[in-house]
């Protein structure tokens, strides 16, 4: 059974809104995986769907996407995905196939032999979250191109250790980068503006969980200013001075607001907390 949507929505409600199905045999479907969006699995009640995709429920068909990790989103343009902790977004001299770049490459070309992937913007190895990549040149560099003013907002979460006195501020120094890429912050010329705005929104005896939202994108930058202040992200071996050994970095991209070109519309795509940060909060 194909779809064309309408209107923009999330799936199960647009579903339950145009079939004649009940909300518990769509709820099945999804759950088992039998729902695609634009050729995508998903098995997402709140998936956000947008005017002129194509849904399409195939009650035949049980194969998985062979993914370690899940599909946020995805179009004949981009895909958007949420990327693990300690997975690198593209290789290195050291790493060439465990990575983000490489894993979709292949999910790509198992569908089409000739598909290709296009890197956009990165995370750094050990923060997980959202990363959108294209599937053609010409996307990557538009995107590319006017990132900055594309993009709306890049929302995080973090944990860091003990208690801020401000619960709400913005962070604001210039950053430099050493040949070993390692970086800190530095009052001369050469520095480049890094802003960050943060907030608690939840804190214990121990520690604070903050939504962060960048203005800038300089690498390591959350990491780096946040070490500044002597509260580095909770598990930071390169930029932390904790010696208690958390099982990854405390560092989670989880909303990514920008106007997407091809839809001419703003678009949001946003992802779970890991269980990982409920547990220590």
């Amino acid at each position: 059974m194909k779809l064309m949507v309408k209107k923009d929505d999330t799936l199960l409600n647009y579903l339950y809104d145009n079939l004649d199905i009940p909300k518990k045999k769509i709820k099945s479907y999804l759950t088992h995986g039998l729902i695609y969006v634009n050729n995508v699995k998903t098995t997402k009640y709140d998936y956000k769907i947008y005017k002129d995709m194509v849904i399409l429920i195939d009650t035949k068909n049980k194969s998985n996407n062979n993914l370690l990790f899940d599909i946020i989103y995805e179009d004949q343009y981009i895909i958007v995905v949420n990327k693990p902790s300690g997975l690198l977004t593209i290789s290195t001299n050291k790493e060439k196939e465990k990575t983000l770049y490489h894993y979709v490459s292949e999910y790509l070309k198992s569908k089409n032999k000739n598909n290709k992937v296009f890197i956009v913007h990165r995370l750094d190895k050990d923060t997980s979250g959202i990363v959108l990549l294209a599937k053609d040149e010409k996307t990557k560099n538009k995107l590319q191109k006017d990132w900055n003013n594309i993009v709306k907002l890049r929302e995080y979460t973090a944990i860091i250790n003990g208690k801020l006195d401000n619960k709400k501020g913005k962070l604001i120094n210039k950053l430099a980068q050493t040949k070993t890429n390692f970086v800190y912050v530095t009052k001369k010329d050469y520095g480049k503006d890094a802003i960050t705005n943060y907030e608690v929104i939840k804190e214990n005896d121990n520690y604070s969980l903050l939504k962060i939202n960048i203005e800038t994108g300089r690498k390591n930058q959350i990491r780096v200013q946040f070490a500044n202040i002597n509260y580095p992200i909770l598990g930071d071996k390169k930029y932390g001075n904790d010696e208690k050994k958390y099982n990854r970095l405390y560092l989670h991209a989880n909303k990514l607001k920008l106007f997407y070109p091809m839809l001419k519309k703003e678009i949001t795509f946003t992802v779970d907390i890991p269980s990982e940060f409920k547990l220590l909060i």
